[in-house]
């Protein structure tokens, strides 16, 4: 387990080895917020007395979507509250076992003595919490990596969860692909220069980098659109498409067609 740095006053992130997946711990002088709560319990238990290096108050959580390696040391953490959007609890209080199994089996990792507790305090559009001598909002801004993706806001400090990431390709499993660009647009209105941005995964990074990626989608969505329109094949597709995926290219004509669950 690495150790918390400070990017901001009061504002530190860790960067788990597993998956290069960045935590973000937010202090205020009566409680602190913690941003996603990595995979295991043996990794919760490790980050939290990382946590209780920092700070000894009140704790909280928010999980910026339901993918396990965000969400499966919910249960470990002595939160008061649990903040996420309602898709994400709905994902893993109808689906949490349906999920841990998958994933158990798609990355090899044990999770067998994982306890999911879902978000109990949901935002569906902005929430602001007072830590105490610092306001952090929670805010939801469309589709994107999921259905129910939350950013979090303090100061100059942007967390964009898997909306954005640094060190991989984006993830389109559970995609909105012809939604996501929007996403991304609106969380450029209020980046600026001086914004730091905490990307699900990889290196803190800026506003240049969370536009990068927006254009990336941008084209990304309008290749789906063109190529769904003129009946094109989807591995033709992908190939002149940014990140190449043809899971992205099908959960686009998915959309096209209707036939995307919500």
């Amino acid at each position: 387990m690495t150790a918390f740095s400070e990017i901001a006053d009061g504002v530190y992130v860790l960067a788990h080895p597993q998956f290069n997946i960045n935590v973000t711990l937010i202090t205020g002088t009566e409680a602190a917020l913690l941003v996603d709560t990595l995979s295991t319990p043996e990794q919760a238990a490790d980050l939290l007395a990382e946590v209780r290096d920092i700070t000894s108050a009140p704790l909280s959580v928010v999980n910026t979507h339901f993918h396990f390696d965000h969400t499966f040391g919910n249960a470990t953490m002595p939160a008061t509250a649990i903040w996420g959007h309602p898709s994400c609890a709905t994902e893993l209080t109808d689906r949490g076992e349906h999920w841990r199994l998958k994933w158990e089996a798609e990355y090899g990792i044990d999770l067998g003595g994982v306890v999911i507790r879902p978000p109990d305090r949901l935002v569906r559009t902005a929430q602001v919490l007072d830590l105490g001598g610092r306001d952090v909002t929670l805010s939801y801004h469309g589709r994107g990596h999921t259905a129910g993706d939350l950013v979090v806001r303090t100061g100059n400090v942007l967390i964009t969860g898997d909306l954005t990431e640094q060190d991989a390709p984006p993830s389109f499993e559970d995609a909105y692909p012809l939604d996501w660009p929007d996403t991304l647009a609106a969380l450029l209105s209020f980046c600026t220069n001086e914004t730091v941005v905490v990307p699900g995964h990889g290196s803190v990074s800026d506003r240049e980098f969370v536009k990068r990626q927006h254009d990336d989608l941008t084209r990304l969505d309008w290749l789906i659109r063109e190529g769904h329109a003129d009946g094109a094949p989807v591995a033709r597709i992908a190939a002149a498409a940014p990140f190449a995926s043809e899971i992205a290219v099908r959960r686009g004509f998915a959309q096209l067609d209707g036939s995307l669950a919500v």
